[in-house]
């Protein structure tokens, strides 16, 4: 039985995607299921029996392996064939080309294949559960939010810049985290930080790249590190907007465990904890005698419209 809490959509997926799950029995056994239930279970959630939707994936996975260069033989025996002649059947199958003539480049979802249910391969170990484009509206106040949260870090770090080095890093609220899994936040280089690397984190998450290294935590440093990172935050909600994709769901197996997120939650939270860490920046600015405003938005677009 599912505890309460669980993504029993994640549990099913995990089970049918597993790279030791190569048969139905497998992926039954590894969701606690039998064979007839499990395959109810994905193809009543899915649309899409379970071998199926793993061959699909798998398929998918293969495609964005050679695009980046991987060789035939090696991508053929990842995905589980015993022969790169029976790899080559299902792929020109699939694609209508054979897996040797894969051309580097394209978009994220250049390698995906017609699906019953959304759910896609999503570089480089992830799942992407696609929603069909909905507008809710409301994107023009996202966009500002955002917008006004990327150049209101910038402003705060510039000012991060001049002070000493024993008041940028002094200790101002002993014990404080901000969020449980992000680790004490205690002093004005940590909130900073950890503004530059949330966003650090979940553009890579969006991109499909691998864990950003952390890079050091200097104001002059984070200033590049936000000024890499900004544009590419800018860019993935500019998509996320212009798709009407606020209810796709991306399944993160960087997480452990992978955990399943709706992007318009993923924008919420980061101009959530952005704002607050943002405004805890500016109250311990002030303690360390610097004048800074309000961070106020409506002030922000009144300046940016003189």
């Amino acid at each position: 039985m599912t505890s309460p809490g669980r993504d029993r959509l994640r549990e099913l997926l995990d089970a049918v995607l597993d790279e030791d799950n190569r048969s139905l029995a497998d992926m039954a056994g590894d969701a606690y299921a039998s064979p007839f239930h499990f395959s109810r279970q994905v193809s009543g959630g899915a649309g899409e029996s379970p071998v199926a939707l793993r061959r699909r994936v798998v398929l998918e996975r293969a495609a964005w392996q050679l695009r980046h260069g991987a060789p035939v033989t090696e991508v053929a025996f990842a995905a589980g064939y015993e022969s790169v002649e029976g790899f080559s059947r299902a792929f020109a199958r699939a694609y209508g080309r054979n897996p040797s003539s894969a051309a580097p480049g394209g978009k994220r979802d250049a390698d995906w294949l017609p699906a019953p249910n959304g759910i896609h391969f999503h570089p480089p170990s992830s799942l992407w559960v696609s929603d069909e484009p909905v507008r809710r509206g409301g994107d023009e106040v996202t966009a500002l939010l955002v917008h006004h949260g990327v150049e209101d870090t910038r402003g705060l770090l510039e000012l991060a810049k001049g002070l000493p080095d024993e008041e940028y890093r002094r200790v101002r609220a002993a014990g404080l985290s901000v969020l449980p899994w992000d680790g004490a936040e205690e002093t004005l280089a940590a909130v900073l930080d950890h503004l530059v690397w949330s966003l650090e984190v979940w553009v890579a998450s969006l991109e499909g790249a691998d864990t950003p290294d952390h890079g050091p935590d200097d104001a002059a440093a984070l200033l590049d590190r936000h000024d890499a990172v900004a544009p590419r935050w800018l860019a993935a909600v500019r998509d996320v907007a212009r798709r009407g994709a606020w209810n796709d769901r991306l399944v993160d197996a960087l997480c452990d465990p992978p955990e399943s997120f709706v992007l318009g939650s993923v924008v919420a939270h980061v101009l959530t904890y952005s704002a607050h860490r943002r405004q805890l920046a500016r109250h311990w600015l002030r303690e360390a005698g610097v004048a800074v405003d309000a961070g106020d938005p409506i002030e922000w677009l009144s300046r940016r419209d003189r």
